[in-house]
């Protein structure tokens, strides 16, 4: 029968005592989430595993430390996103992340909805490749490769106003099935792949 831990401070009490059924709790209820948003960073599957598993052995040699006021669900996505920074950081100097990606964390890893962040990506990428070609090229060129509009003008040798109005339509387009947060989930898909290269 499965251990289950009803809420963070229990849980954090038996990781403390170092009760391996805390830690298969964690792996249980958080490895596959957590790998879809180191995935979601990196666009690595293979990396976003190596990611989670060192977060996960970081968080059981450092279980003594844990506080037992806090989220662990917090405390786990940071540490992802830590360590995704940690893993970058081998390769070439960290640029400054835009603040909208940390705007985009702190909001789904905090906010308790129905849909998961899990959901919410796979969503977006569905309706991203639903988009009307021109649409979708334009609205990719602009959030995925990080162009100018003008850059986008040039590129395709179509008017500013017409980048402008397929960026708009895709938005209104992706704003109707996934609702506000689309703007939040697309900085958490392009934002730090556009500004991180290896």
């Amino acid at each position: 029968m499965k251990t289950v831990f009803f809420n963070d401070s229990a849980l954090i009490n038996a990781l403390k005592k170092g009760e391996s059924k805390a830690y298969t709790f964690l792996a249980e209820n958080y490895h596959h989430k957590l790998c879809v948003y180191a995935y979601s960073l990196t666009n690595d599957s293979d990396l976003a595993e190596d990611i989670v598993q060192n977060v996960f052995i970081k968080v059981w040699k450092r279980r003594s430390n844990l506080k037992n006021n806090f989220s662990i669900k917090n405390y786990l996505y940071k540490s992802v996103y830590n360590e995704f920074i940690d893993q970058y950081r081998k390769f070439r100097p960290v640029v400054s992340l835009e603040k909208k990606h940390i705007d985009a964390l702190s909001y789904i890893v905090e906010k308790e909805d129905e849909k998961t962040l899990e959901t919410l990506i796979t969503l977006v990428k569905q309706e991203i490749e639903n988009l009307p070609p021109k649409c979708k090229q334009t609205f990719l060129l602009s959030k995925q490769e990080g162009l100018t509009n003008i850059e986008i003008s040039e590129y395709l040798n179509i008017s500013i106003k017409s980048v402008e109005a397929h960026i708009t339509k895709a938005f209104s387009i992706l704003r109707k099935t996934v609702g506000e947060k689309v703007s939040l989930i697309i900085n958490l898909l392009f934002i730090v792949n556009r500004n991180i290269k290896v």
